[in-house]
C-alpha cells in the first residue's frame, strides 16, 4: 500500500487527480468511480482540469435498488451533476436500480466489468471499513451482487434524504473480487470518524469483517487520507 497523507480533503482532491492524470497518460481506458462525498475534490480537481474522457469508460460501484437515474437520490444522477455533465466518457456503465430481473441485472454487470478490465479504481469507506456497499463479512470472493443495507450503512446516507425512511434498503454493488481485479486501486478518507476503518484497513488483519483490508493484498493500491483520518495510526506513513 502507498499511503498519502493529506492535510484536509481539498488537498486529497488535488492527489487524487494526479493519480487520474498519471493512469491516462499511462494509456489507462477504463475508470471505476465511486460516489458519496468522500471524492468529490477529486471531482472538482478533474471538472477543472484539461483531462479529456471522450475516449474512456466509466464502470461506477454501486446503485440503489428502486431508484432510477433521473431520481435526484440515485447514483446516476449524482455522477452527472458531479463529473459526467463537466467530463463525459465514450460510455458509462451504472448498476440499473430498476431492473425487474435483479439476478439477470448482476450477471450483466459482471459481463461488463469482465469486457472492460478497469485501470483506475476509486474508493471511499465506511465506518465499518465497507467498500462499495460490501458491508462486514460480505466474502472476499463476490462479485457483482445484490445488497441488504445494515442500519448503519442506511443511517450514514439518510443525511442525503429529506427523510430518513426514504433511503432505500437494498443496493446493487460490485463484488470485492470485482474491486480486487482493477489494475490500480485508489481509497480516499477524511475526517476523524473514518480513523478507526483506516487504521484496521493499513494495520490490522486482512479479514472480511473489515471488508476494505483486502487491499493490503493487492500489487497497486494507494489510500490519500487526512490527518484525521490517519490519527489513529501507530507507523509513520
Amino acid at each position: 500500500m502507498n499511503v498519502i497523507v493529506v492535510k484536509n480533503a481539498q488537498e486529497g482532491g488535488k492527489e487524487g487527480y494526479q493519480i487520474f492524470r498519471q493512469v491516462k497518460d499511462r494509456g489507462g481506458k477504463v475508470f471505476g468511480l465511486a460516489t458519496g462525498s468522500t471524492p468529490l475534490t477529486t471531482y472538482q480537481e478533474l471538472c477543472n482540469s484539461d483531462i479529456d474522457f471522450s475516449d474512456c469508460t466509466s464502470i461506477n460501484l454501486d446503485e440503489y435498488v428502486g431508484l432510477g437515474p433521473n431520481n435526484d437520490q440515485s447514483y446516476a444522477y449524482f455522477m452527472k451533476q458531479n463529473l459526467f455533465n463537466q467530463k463525459p466518457f465514450a460510455k458509462s456503465y451504472i448498476p440499473n436500480g430498476l431492473a425487474q430481473d435483479i439476478a439477470e441485472e448482476v450477471a450483466h454487470y459482471d459481463q461488463i466489468i469482465a469486457d472492460h478490465p478497469v485501470d483506475l479504481q476509486i474508493l471511499g469507506i465506511g465506518r465499518n471499513g465497507h467498500i462499495g456497499f460490501n458491508e462486514p463479512g460480505t466474502p472476499f470472493d463476490s462479485t457483482t451482487h445484490e445488497v441488504h443495507l445494515t442500519p448503519s450503512t442506511i443511517e450514514a446516507n439518510s443525511r442525503f434524504f429529506d427523510n430518513p425512511d426514504e433511503v432505500p434498503r437494498y443496493a446493487l454493488s460490485m463484488g470485492m473480487a470485482s474491486i480486487m481485479k482493477a489494475k490500480h486501486i485508489l481509497l480516499e478518507a477524511y475526517g476523524d470518524a473514518k480513523a478507526d476503518a483506516i487504521a484496521k484497513t493499513i494495520e490490522g488483519p486482512v479479514t472480511e469483517e473489515v471488508p476494505a483490508s483486502i487491499l493490503q493484498k493487492h500489487s497497486d493500491a494507494t489510500l490519500i487520507i487526512d490527518e484525521a483520518a490517519a490519527s489513529k495510526l501507530h507507523g509513520q506513513y
